[in-house]
């Protein structure tokens, strides 16, 4: 089986479980480190010709990180395209078990297996607490409605409170969020980068969780510690 990913969790997972299999990725598939396949550009921008030639058995790509045209091409030039939908913790479960089968993998992994348990296992929240949480700045931009972080958030008890918004990542001017008086405000690392000394300023007053994003938005082998490494960032939040 030979596959290209178009996906850095699907990719990671792949790596994960069949590391053979693999003969291209994106740009920012970043994960295993290690990972020596041939780079087919970017998630939004694929080398649709390049791609073509590696002659790949499947592409494994997601419904939001991808464009439907770029899809289109690689099915139009006779490959196999698996699109993914994950918005919740359950559907990436169900979705990675899904491309593995795909891929060739004899049965579910030890990583998924220990994932499903580690998020089964989660205790009911002492309390809830409210956030918002920007993923860009210049503008502001908040995950919104039907988000797998939005969902990986509640399962922590944290209620982001654009989750009811049309908009699945609206930009939202500062002075609203500000106004919003959340909890916290859950800051993570991607896709805009912030830190210490770049997000918490903007919200005097209001405790800031800085996140890892892989650790929030990613739903391959990462699943398994999750729960307890955004936990503890959560739990430090400050101001």
């Amino acid at each position: 089986m030979r596959v290209v990913s178009l996906v850095p969790s699907l990719t990671e997972a792949v790596a994960e479980t069949l590391p053979g299999a693999l003969v291209g990725a994106t740009d920012w598939c970043g994960r295993p480190e290690d990972l020596d396949v041939v780079r087919i550009g970017g998630t939004k921008n694929p080398k649709v010709e390049r791609i073509v030639e590696l002659a790949p058995d499947l592409v494994i790509a997601n419904e939001e990180e991808n464009r439907v045209p770029d899809l289109d091409a690689l099915r139009a030039a006779g490959l196999g395209v698996l699109v993914t939908e994950v918005r919740t913790v359950p559907q990436a479960f169900t979705e990675l078990a899904r491309v593995l089968d795909a891929c060739g993998a004899p049965g579910r992994p030890g990583w998924l297996r220990e994932a499903e348990a580690a998020w089964g296992a989660l205790p009911e929240p002492a309390r809830r607490r409210t956030a918002v949480v920007p993923i860009w700045r210049r503008p502001w931009m908040v995950v919104g409605r039907d988000t797998f972080a939005g969902d990986v958030l509640a399962r922590l008890g944290v209620d982001h409170l654009y989750a009811a918004h049309p908009e699945r990542y609206p930009r939202v001017p500062l002075e609203e969020l500000r106004a919003a008086e959340p909890d916290l405000v859950v800051l993570p690392d991607e896709p805009y980068r912030f830190t210490a000394d770049d997000g918490p300023e903007a919200f005097p007053g209001l405790d800031c969780a800085l996140v890892s994003g892989r650790y929030l938005t990613w739903y391959g082998p990462s699943l398994a510690r999750a729960p307890r490494v955004l936990a503890e960032a959560l739990r430090a939040a400050h101001r």
